[in-house]
């Protein structure tokens, strides 16, 4: 069943909607860790209302922000915060996303998660790997076989 056009805001909007309360409720409801970090949310939007972009590809979700956590967290255990670490910490990040091809705009903003939330290594599993992982396998099931929509282009 296609989706007709002036349904798919509302499809796409409930889509983004159960991925994120399914990540909410590991949080919240569960002893699982926690799951869900802001930047999730503009990642559900790609997926869901732009998943025809290589930006909102699994393989740049997934690495995308891992590249990007692993380097807030480097620079929140080397430099700390200050103002120049906020800046140099995204400018690496969007270096090594443009340089191994994963960019992925949502996760530009994790080494300021990292740096502000003075997180540590053990983030990276939880919230970012698990997550990254239920949206991604959430996101093929939502979009190719309820919607019928040709995603993912590749998986990785």
């Amino acid at each position: 069943m296609k989706i007709r056009k002036n349904l798919e805001p509302i499809v796409s909007g409930i889509s983004a909607a159960i991925v994120i309360s399914i990540l909410g409720f590991f949080t919240l409801e569960t002893s699982a860790g926690v799951w869900l970090m802001f930047s999730f949310g503009a990642t559900v939007f790609l997926v869901f209302v732009l998943y025809d972009l290589e930006t909102a590809q699994p393989k740049n979700i997934f690495f995308g922000h891992l590249i990007s956590i692993i380097v807030g967290i480097i620079f929140n255990e080397t430099i700390g915060l200050s103002f120049y670490s906020l800046g140099l910490s995204v400018g690496v990040a969007v270096i090594l996303m443009v340089y191994f091809k994963v960019m992925h705009p949502p996760a530009a903003s994790n080494p300021l998660v990292a740096l502000f939330m003075d997180l540590s290594f053990d983030y990276i599993l939880f919230p970012v790997i698990a997550g990254t992982i239920v949206i991604i396998l959430s996101s093929i099931l939502i979009n190719k076989i309820i919607l019928k929509r040709k995603y993912p282009k590749r998986l990785f």
